[in-house]
């Protein structure tokens, strides 16, 4: 599937594809960066959490999505596990961002996009791949009352981010094609 610009297409199901595998690619750098302080620290008193759980809030709060913590009677508060005294380094915010540069890029160079507007219109292919995938794990990172914000985890991580950087990535495609 393409959409029509011009006499041009712009490959709408590759961006899908390719935003989707951005997705999966940014989450597994997380994990291989994060796991094994969760395993050790975030984890330590809450064992029945799974460590891919517990990366997931991770990968969300390098797209500035707070986790919402449940605390027992005393209600629910958000929070970052990035940043801070015991946060992980703040370099995991820049993870999606070139992940999402680099996708459409490549989409920009499949579709071969020389015009702004076909990079925008292959950044909507990557948005489409990537939201999917967000729509699944905000549910999936879910954990006993905690695990993303659901809102700002549809709008930031599920648009905003794929959407700007994205852009960018298809932008830079019509530069240097």
């Amino acid at each position: 599937m393409s959409v029509s610009v011009g006499n041009r297409k712009v490959p709408l199901a590759v961006g899908a594809a390719v935003g989707a595998a951005a997705e999966l690619v940014g989450y597994v750098l997380v994990f291989i960066i994060t796991s094994g302080s969760i395993r050790d620290n975030i984890l330590r008193q809450a064992t029945d959490i799974p460590t891919w759980k517990a990366v997931g809030w991770v990968f969300f709060n390098a797209h500035f999505v707070e986790t919402m913590v449940d605390l027992g009677f005393l209600g629910s508060g958000t929070g970052s596990f990035i940043g801070g005294e015991d946060g992980f380094t703040t370099l995991l915010y820049v993870v999606p961002p070139l992940v999402l540069i680099a996708a459409g890029l490549a989409v920009g160079q499949y579709g071969d996009i020389d015009e702004p507007a076909e990079a925008l219109l292959g950044a909507a292919g990557v948005v489409l791949g990537y939201l999917v995938l967000v729509l699944v794990e905000l549910f999936l990172f879910q954990a006993e009352g905690t695990g993303p914000v659901l809102a700002t985890g549809v709008l930031l991580a599920g648009l905003v981010y794929p959407l700007v950087f994205g852009t960018v990535g298809g932008l830079i495609a019509t530069v240097t094609d």
